[in-house]
Parts: structure tokens; sequence; C-alpha cells
């Protein structure tokens, strides 16, 4: 057993041949040799949902309200790292610092108003992330929105200053506004391989995503012609990226344990780095939850990065 977590704990070649400083290596090896299945895949619990989607998303498990309950879930469940914002490392972090790796999201946005224009302002810095010890910051792109000029300046501060201080950074990749919708919808093959590239194309070093959909209707050439199954159109979205690892997204609650773990199971097979799954976790008592992770990871320690 011993040998088997040295031998998991070892960079692969492709992790060693990565173009990274010093400080964006060291951090990246925490999260993804240091901590979670430990192979060079990432599992991260995120706890951005709250200013996303308001309160309303904690009420199927109400102790899901108390970060704490995410935190120990984080680390009993032994992920690779936590991602939320700046009020709630500030406030929650402390105890467990040094136990479990931080993506702090350095901006975001409510649901309250319409996609149609979204945009999504920053509210924290890099040096914040520095300060609180996180091993990456995470900041959302929205893809395709008229607002997407403005994000794409504020991203250029970030970008430099993770280059500055050795800040790996993961890049909620989202398509948005009417555009969008115009071209078949923010998930169809279209907009998440555009988001991929895009992701490639401004410098995120992993970028978060969801598994496009089938739909046809309205997608611009040559996707209206495409027709592939579930498969290919992932593994198209993974090679779009590049050298920007993927995340996908684990999106709404599914009360079916089975169908759950296909899914990671689905998008490790793709190519995919690893998942970040959330309200599938946090939204389950917690020995449910435990019982759930300890299944993705033996899963995830069959696809070595």
């Amino acid at each position: 057993m011993k040998d088997l977590l040295q031998d998991l704990s070892k960079p692969s070649e492709k992790f060693s041949h990565l173009s990274l400083s010093h400080g964006k290596r060291t951090r990246l090896w925490r999260l993804m040799y240091g901590h979670g299945p430990r192979n060079g895949s990432l599992l991260v619990l995120p706890l951005d949902q709250g200013l996303e989607h308001g309160p309303t998303d904690f009420f199927p498990h109400p102790p899901a309200i108390d970060p704490e309950y995410q935190f120990r879930l984080a680390v009993e469940g032994n992920f690779s790292a936590i991602a939320l914002g700046v009020g709630l490392a500030e406030k929650y972090m402390g105890q467990w610092c040094g136990r479990i790796p931080l993506i702090l999201k350095l901006n975001g946005k409510t649901n309250i108003p319409s996609d149609v224009e979204a945009t999504s302002p920053l509210f924290a810095s890099v040096e914040d992330a520095v300060r609180l010890g996180a091993d990456a910051v995470g900041y959302t792109m929205y893809v395709g929105s008229p607002r997407q000029h403005d994000e794409f300046r504020q991203f250029e501060k970030v970008r430099q200053d993770c280059e500055r201080f050795g800040m790996p950074l993961v890049l909620w990749s989202y398509p948005r506004g009417a555009a969008i919708d115009a071209k078949g919808g923010k998930g169809s093959l279209y907009a998440q391989d555009y988001a991929a590239r895009v992701a490639l194309e401004l410098g995120a070093d992993i970028v978060k995503l969801h598994e496009p959909d089938d739909s046809t209707a309205n997608i611009p050439k040559p996707y209206d012609t495409l027709r592939e199954d579930a498969s290919a159109r992932t593994q198209r979205v993974v090679r779009s990226a590049g050298r920007t690892m993927v995340l996908f997204s684990g999106g709404e609650k599914n009360d079916d344990d089975t169908a759950v773990l296909r899914k990671v199971e689905f998008y490790m097979a793709s190519g995919a780095t690893g998942v970040m799954f959330g309200r599938n976790m946090w939204l389950r008592p917690l020995d449910q939850a435990l019982a759930l992770v300890r299944e993705v990871h033996r899963i995830m320690v069959k696809y070595p990065r």
C-alpha cells in the first residue's frame, strides 16, 4: 500500500513538462499530488452557490447552510481543494488551514439580474489569496456576454497577478448572454467547445466546464452537421482546452448515487483532469456524502494524469 501511495504521488511526465513558475508548480503539486486522489487528478468541492444562487440551494439539506459542514466534508472526504469566496475563507478557514487546500474565488454575481448581459465583478484579489494561504484562485468568465470585453480587461490584471505571485488560475468558463441563447444555448457543444478554447487562449491553468448536450437547433456551422455521441462531444471539448486542464461540473443534485458515479467515470474516461462536485455532495447527509466520495476516489484513482 505504501509503494502504491508513493507511485500515485509521483508527478506525471505531463505535469513535469508544463510551463509553470516554481510557485505555480508547488501549489499545483499540493492540489494534484498532496491531497485528493493524489495521482494528478482533481476532486474539488465548490461552495460558491450561496452567492451565485442564493440561500435556496441549501433548503433541501439545512445543515449545509453552515460552511463548517462543507469544510468537514472536504477534509474527511479527502478532497483536493475547497473553492469559495473571500468572506467564507476569512470567517471559516481558520481551523482548517493546512488541512484542505483553498481555491479562492475572486469574482461572482447573484442570479437576481437577467443573464442577458451577464458580468462577474471582482470582489477579491490574488493578494488576498496569498494572504489566506490559497493554492489557486478562481475566476468566472461569461463567454459571449455583451460585457465580455469588460471581463477580458479585468481578467488581464488577474492573470498578471497570478504570474507575479506564482498562483494557479482556475477559470469558470461559462457561456452566457443573448448571443449564446440565439446560437443554441449555453449547454450546446458549440458554446462549451468555445468556452474551453477561450480558457486556453486567455491563459488559464485549469478550466471548469459543463458537459455539452446534444442540442442542434440554431447551432452555428459546422457544429450543426456534427452527429456525435456524448463521449465524442466531451472528448472534443477536452481537446479544445489543449494544455489547460479540464474539470467538469457535477451540476444539480442527483439523488441516484449510481448515476453520479457513472458521470464521474464518464468524465475521467473522456480525458478530464477531474470533477468539481458541490451540491451532489453537500446536499447529502454527511455519512452518505462520505460514502459517495469514497466511491468517487475508487474511480479517480484508476485515471492518473
